[in-house]
């Protein structure tokens, strides 16, 4: 089962959020845990890839294996990355998180990796 965000023919890729066999959506949790302004910020650099794809530094960059990752600036000086691939000409959001040193955690790569192979095989 796939959400999509938002419905706009003029987005070269449509953001949907990754859904868990449970039906759990972890990454729009993830985001309603942010606070607003937060939110905004991310939400508005998801936006700038939908329109704007392919596109890169500073709002995108390829991570390998397929994945690439949604960079913002949120408040407090803290990094935000979301982990998306795209399937079915669909950019679907696998993984959010804040970042916290200079290098993606294994720990973050490995969830999207996992969650991307889930949607893969269907």
């Amino acid at each position: 089962m796939v959400h999509i965000i938002m419905t706009d023919r003029n987005k070269k890729i449509p953001a949907v959020f990754f859904i868990t066999s449970n039906g759990n959506e972890p990454v729009r949790e993830w985001l309603l845990n942010l606070q607003k302004e937060d939110r905004l910020i991310v939400g508005t650099d998801i936006k700038t890839v939908e329109y704007g794809w392919p596109i890169g530094m500073p709002t995108c960059r390829p991570m390998g294996d397929g994945l690439h990752e949604v960079r913002s600036n949120i408040s407090g000086t803290r990094i935000a990355r979301m982990l998306f691939f795209v399937h079915k000409n669909k950019m679907m959001l696998l993984h959010g998180f804040i970042k916290k040193t200079m290098k993606t955690p294994k720990l973050d790569l490995d969830i999207a990796k996992k969650r991307k192979k889930e949607v893969e095989n269907g």
